[in-house]
């Protein structure tokens, strides 16, 4: 068989995606989440907190929630729905961390959580940090110029 003809029977035989249906759905939570957020960052700086801790404070809790909602088994039914829009902050960060660690806990805390919690997230904190420096470097070549 071809690729070609492998191609075309996967095409045919996988259900289309309701691209404009997923795009509305991600929209709206992601846009809820980041509302909770400046919500939450609005109630800590009317608390009294100054606005570098209360940015830190609604970073904290969006990532407890998220591990709450995840330990619950809820996330993931959300994100069932939300597709993409789970993903904004710091959410969908927090759920693959904490899923990781749920599946890997029979095997232990050194042998399983230990070494298996950062599976999924790993890789961009990889990238992330190797992104920024290359930027870095490249916005101070930019300043001496």
């Amino acid at each position: 068989m071809e690729a070609s003809e492998k191609k075309y029977l996967i095409e045919k035989h996988s259900p289309s995606s309701p691209v404009v249906k997923n795009c509305f759905f991600a929209f709206i939570f992601g846009g809820s989440i980041c509302l909770i957020g400046q919500l939450l960052l609005y109630l800590f700086t009317f608390v009294g907190f100054d606005e570098k801790t209360a940015l830190t404070l609604v970073t904290v809790s969006l990532i407890f929630a998220a591990a709450i909602l995840t330990a619950a088994g809820i996330f993931d039914r959300i994100a069932k729905y939300a597709g993409a829009g789970t993903l904004v902050p710091v959410t969908g960060f927090s759920n693959s961390v904490v899923s990781e660690a749920i599946d890997a806990r029979s095997e232990g805390f050194v042998l399983g959580v230990g070494s298996q919690i950062f599976t999924v997230a790993g890789p961009v904190i990889v990238y992330g940090l190797l992104s920024g420096a290359i930027y870095g470097v490249l916005y101070y070549l930019y300043l001496l110029f």
